[in-house]
């Protein structure tokens, strides 16, 4: 009977500077799962269904763009995903890497597989938003979300290699990134394609454009969205509602997300767009959304997390900036104490304006 693929522990795999084959698993996850603290307790459930010999699990999107949906992946795709992102940025066994995200969702699972195919030499800590607070390591390689990296900024020259994940990179944090000696890289991709399937570079050359990882080609469909085939980790076509511009096959540029589009009085606006132009005046973390507007139907508004400021100071930043339309200024700031989170540390924005509405 030939060997599962997913079976194959690198020799060289550490967790916690402990040496884990495939039959100490088992082991690690009902201990992780019995005795663990809180965010171990996910990475003990991952494991353990792992090592079964059933060839799929279920994981749940993050719910930060809709409902949490469930979605099957195969264990096989989640190994090529790894064999992928080891291959392009040159990851060798034995490297060092941090796990700082939930296991609860795929980001952080990823980062146990690569860990256990590749054979790097895992930490793992907490999934706070001052994930390097907890040591003084080096690291060659971890994943992070904009909020880690935000929080992290004075002791990311340890990282080597970071990547960032789960929403955009604004340009005031792609400024700060580039005060540092570091690999910095944007992602794209979600859950259905096993995390990434394309990398957009910080730092040191920064690019506007995303760029596919091995074994990844590009088109889009009729509304301007991107689609993906990647058969190594999904056996069908993804088809996305991201807006893109389409370089080549392997390279394009974000724009938004179709059906994030507001219109506003007959204008169609781009939040994403938005917010890339009003990230140099913002000091804490924001978004625009619409609400219902009795003459417009949808109206653009701000919402800010933090303790109110005054709102005409702002505005009159807002409108001095010198790419930005007449349309594009909101029409109302809303603040928020804190922004509701998803399970993987996103913005859930539908559930943030719930409290303002």
């Amino acid at each position: 009977m030939e060997i599962p693929i997913w079976h194959n522990i690198h020799p060289d795999f550490k967790l916690n500077r402990v040496t884990y084959d495939w039959d100490d698993l088992s082991e690690i996850g009902y201990s992780l799962v019995k005795e663990g603290n809180g965010h171990e307790i996910p990475m003990g459930d991952f494991l353990l269904d792992w090592i079964s010999n059933r060839p799929t699990l279920e994981v749940f999107t993050s719910g930060s763009t809709g409902k949490p949906k469930k979605i099957v992946l195969h264990k096989e795709h989640m190994v090529n995903s790894a064999l992928a992102t080891g291959e392009y940025f040159k990851l060798r066994p034995k490297q060092s890497a941090l796990l700082c995200l939930p296991c609860t969702g795929i980001a952080g699972k990823m980062m146990l597989v690569r860990a256990m195919v590749l054979g790097l030499h895992l930490d793992e800590v907490e999934p706070t938003s001052t994930p390097l607070s907890h040591n003084q390591k080096q690291y060659d390689f971890t994943a992070m979300v904009p909020l880690q990296v935000q929080n992290s900024l004075e002791d990311l020259s340890r990282i080597k290699t970071l990547i960032i994940g789960g929403a955009p990179v604004d340009e005031k944090l792609r400024s700060e990134l580039l005060k540092i000696h570091l690999k910095a890289y944007e992602t794209y991709g979600m859950t259905e394609t096993i995390t990434h399937i394309a990398v957009k570079e910080i730092v040191p050359k920064p690019s506007p454009y995303f760029e596919t990882l091995p074994h990844v080609t590009l088109a889009t469909d009729d509304r301007g969205c991107l689609v993906i085939e990647a058969p190594k980790i999904s056996e069908e076509k993804v088809v996305t509602n991201d807006l893109v511009e389409l370089v080549s096959e392997t390279r394009f540029k974000w724009l938004g997300r179709y059906d994030s589009v507001i219109n506003s009085g007959g204008i169609k606006l781009m939040p994403e767009t938005i917010e890339a132009k009003l990230a140099p005046v913002m000091n804490s973390r924001f978004f625009v959304t619409d609400v219902p507007d009795q003459a417009l139907g949808q109206k653009l508004v701000l919402v800010i997390e933090g303790e109110p400021t005054p709102k005409e100071a702002l505005l009159k930043q807002i409108k001095s900036l010198k790419d930005i339309s007449k349309y594009e200024v909101p029409k109302e700031i809303y603040f928020v104490k804190s922004f509701v989170e998803t399970t993987t540390q996103k913005i859930h924005r539908e559930k943030t304006v719930q409290q303002i509405l």
